[in-house]
């Protein structure tokens, strides 16, 4: 083994942590799988850039209502109990969309009552999920842990799409939500057998104050204001992946395989970064970095947007996920290092919150917009907003423009946590 791999192979030496990336990698799996069964079906029934718009839109919904809730809970309740729970309400989702198959039920409606539940879980999961991470591994290797977790996040996004494609292409939707649902079974599994115990980080009653917390702190931290709403506003404008269904059957004219290999390629780009990062850390000039490194996202997905060809297209959406775990890495090592334990939660739902806005709400923003124009020119304009975003962030930010090592950039800066007298108007 050579002596760059050893250090970030050290993480793996620590049981818990090592259980939960199984879990990780079941659980992602899991959502790439449906995921791709759900695009590929309500496009084939509807055949509208809308309908598959209104499957972002479903989820983002209720993880916007619920998300800051979601980040109190994890901040007074066992995160291990919490992921598993939320875990069980997926698996329950995905045995529904099995039901609809196996029933015939030709209603996207459903589909999107399905996915309002999954929201809303999800809501509870991932700030759960993200606050969990600083109690399996030390300190000092907290930053090799999030590459890896990135890592593992992005495996299970290559292999998902491919296999979620596959199992469409060889048994229909219902092979894909089975293995979806044995996918969440799995990850139940695996979750429950963690050692760890969290229980209540934050003893502060329960107020708006306290639930809002997350905004101020955020606000009050200019270097991770701007990481987190840089990564907001660019995919938000730049994600194509809603229109993925569109391109490959009226652009790339692909079927289903071609459909899980577009879903695979940013994952593909994504994890190769993530191993160089887990391996040997970003190092100087981080902020110059990350914002470098949205631009090329930026201007990867306009290539992906004009292209006609499946290797090019391919290519493009594999450097746009290289670019974006750039991003990642920065934004998420930002957060870890700069907030106490007590409001990991709740400042970890902040992130997760302005994940989904640009997630979900951009795949609506996608389908919308490809719905009145044409998803050719949707995904082109949008990369060139991206582009706009960088510019525009790097001179209003130029806190985070600076930044220079991840491991010494928010030392002397964070404040003393003052939960119960932190209410959001005083943020600033």
């Amino acid at each position: 083994m050579s002596e760059t791999a050893a250090p970030a192979l050290s993480v793996f030496r620590h049981r818990d942590f090592r259980l939960y990336q199984i879990a990780r990698l079941c659980a992602v799996l899991a959502m790439q799988v449906e995921s791709v069964a759900i695009g590929w079906q309500v496009y084939e029934v509807t055949g509208s850039a809308l309908a598959l718009g209104y499957t972002g839109l479903s989820q983002f919904v209720p993880f916007l209502c619920f998300c800051l809730i979601g980040g109190q809970v994890a901040d007074r309740f066992d995160r291990r109990k919490i992921l598993a729970i939320c875990q069980g309400v997926m698996l329950l989702c995905s045995l529904a969309l099995l039901s609809f198959s196996l029933g015939h039920i030709r209603d996207v409606r459903f589909v999107y009552g399905v996915l309002v539940l999954f929201g809303t879980a999800r809501a509870f999961y991932a700030p759960a999920g993200s606050a969990l991470t600083p109690h399996l591994v030390p300190k000092e290797e907290l930053t090799r842990a999030v590459a890896v977790n990135s890592t593992t996040w992005q495996v299970a996004t290559i292999a998902g799409p491919a296999v979620g494609g596959v199992l469409y292409g060889w048994a229909g939707p219902t092979g894909a939500y089975l293995g979806s649902a044995t996918l969440c079974a799995l990850t139940v599994v695996w979750i429950l057998s963690l050692k760890v115990r969290t229980g209540r980080a934050s003893s502060v009653p329960l107020s708006f104050s306290t639930l809002v917390a997350g905004l101020g702190f955020v606000r009050r931290q200019r270097m991770l204001l701007g990481s987190i709403t840089l990564d907001l506003f660019a995919v938000l404008l730049g994600g194509a992946v809603a229109l993925l269904p569109i391109y490959a059957r009226d652009v790339l004219h692909t079927g289903p395989w071609g459909l899980g290999l577009l879903r695979c390629a940013p994952a593909a780009g994504a994890a190769l970064v993530a191993v160089v990062l887990a391996m040997r850390p970003l190092g100087g000039r981080a902020g110059v970095k990350m914002f470098v490194a949205v631009a090329i996202f930026g201007g990867a997905t306009l290539v992906f947007g004009m292209s006609r060809s499946l290797p090019l297209s391919l290519l493009a959406l594999a450097v746009a996920g290289a670019a974006d775990m750039v991003s990642v890495v920065v934004r998420h090592t930002l957060e870890l290092m700069a907030t106490p334990d007590e409001m990991r939660g709740r400042v970890g739902a902040v992130n997760m919150m302005c994940i989904g806005a640009s997630n979900e709400l951009g795949e609506f923003r996608a389908g919308w917009l490809a719905e009145h124009v044409g998803a050719v020119p949707a995904v082109v304009t949008g990369a060139v907003g991206t582009l706009a975003i960088v510019v525009l962030w790097a001179w209003g930010f130029p806190e985070l423009r600076r930044v220079d090592r991840l491991e010494t950039a928010m030392r002397g800066t964070q404040p003393e946590p003052r939960e119960a007298e932190a209410p959001v108007s005083q943020a600033g």
